[in-house]
Parts: C-alpha cells; sequence; structure tokens
C-alpha cells in the first residue's frame, strides 16, 4: 500500500510541475508570440531574426516564473550554474523553435503570416517546450539532496519563533 501511495504522490508532484511549468509557459508563449509580430509586422525585421529576439525575451520572463515560481522549492546555492545551464537548454530550445521556422520560410517557402506563427509559435514552441521541460527538471532546476532539504528544515526550525515551531509541528 505503502508503495502505492509514494507512486500516486510522485505523479501528484509532476502534475503540480508540469501544471506550473505550463502557466509559466503560457505567459511565455503570449510574450513570444506579441514580440515576434511586433519585429515582423511593425518594425519589418526578418523573421528568424524576430523569432531569435522574441524567443530571447520569453526566456528572460520564463526563467523568473520558473525560478520563483515552479521550482521554488530546488537548490538556491549554485545560482550561477543555474543561470548558465537555464540559458545553454534555453538557446538549444531557441534554436530548435527558430531552426523549424528557418526550415519552414526560407526552406519550402510558406512565407505568410500564418504559416511563420504556426511553424515558430505552435510546431517550433510545442517541440521546444518538450525540450526545455526535461532539461530544466533534469539539470537546471535540481531538487536539493535529502540531507541538505532536513538541514534547511531543522536550521530553520531552529531560528523559528516559538510559535511557529508548535504550529509547523501540527
Amino acid at each position: 500500500m505503502t508503495q502505492r501511495r509514494t507512486v500516486r504522490s510522485r505523479l501528484e508532484r509532476l502534475a503540480r510541475e508540469i501544471a506550473k511549468f505550463g502557466a509559466v509557459g503560457a505567459v511565455g508563449f503570449v510574450v513570444n508570440f506579441i514580440v515576434f509580430n511586433i519585429c515582423v509586422h511593425g518594425f519589418g525585421l526578418a523573421v528568424v531574426r524576430s523569432g531569435v529576439i522574441a524567443t530571447a525575451v520569453a526566456i528572460a520572463a520564463n526563467y523568473v516564473g520558473n525560478r520563483y515560481w515552479t521550482y521554488r522549492d530546488t537548490d538556491k546555492n549554485r545560482r550561477s550554474r543555474e543561470l548558465t545551464l537555464f540559458l545553454l537548454f534555453s538557446g538549444v530550445g531557441l534554436v530548435i523553435e527558430n531552426g523549424i521556422l528557418a526550415f519552414s520560410h526560407y526552406g519550402m517557402d510558406l512565407t505568410s503570416p500564418l504559416a511563420d506563427n504556426i511553424a515558430k509559435n505552435v510546431v517550433g514552441l510545442g517541440i521546444g517546450t518538450v525540450f526545455r521541460f526535461w532539461s530544466y527538471r533534469s539539470w537546471v532546476f535540481r531538487a536539493m539532496p535529502a540531507r541538505d532539504a532536513v538541514q534547511a528544515a531543522e536550521s530553520f526550525l531552529a531560528e523559528a519563533p516559538e510559535q511557529e515551531r508548535v504550529r509547523a509541528a501540527n
């Protein structure tokens, strides 16, 4: 019975993580979509250049959302490592996303605004998002080792006022 509970709790945790990641990603999608279309149709920039700019802006928004909401309980001791890996894997996602856009636009000559948005914001972003989710949870926002989590909880309880300790015990 406990093994079933363990599997269920892991699946529930994964479902919450996916939901949070998806919510952050939805905000990033809106940012990406708006910036891309402003760059292409407002400023007249080339589609791939616009795609790279839009993706870079969305990456910044997504880092903030993922660091401070989706993965807020993960290890924060090595922020420079985390940020470096986040940018590395986000860069790979950027290449996936905009590579599909470039192939569609220049390789297949699908140059309408609808075709560009589908290639970039549906196909490219979809594949890039799957890659990013896997890489972020596997490499970037790693869970604290169990002993570090216990030590963090112990130090919090040692420093907390008496009423906080009573509330935490219940």
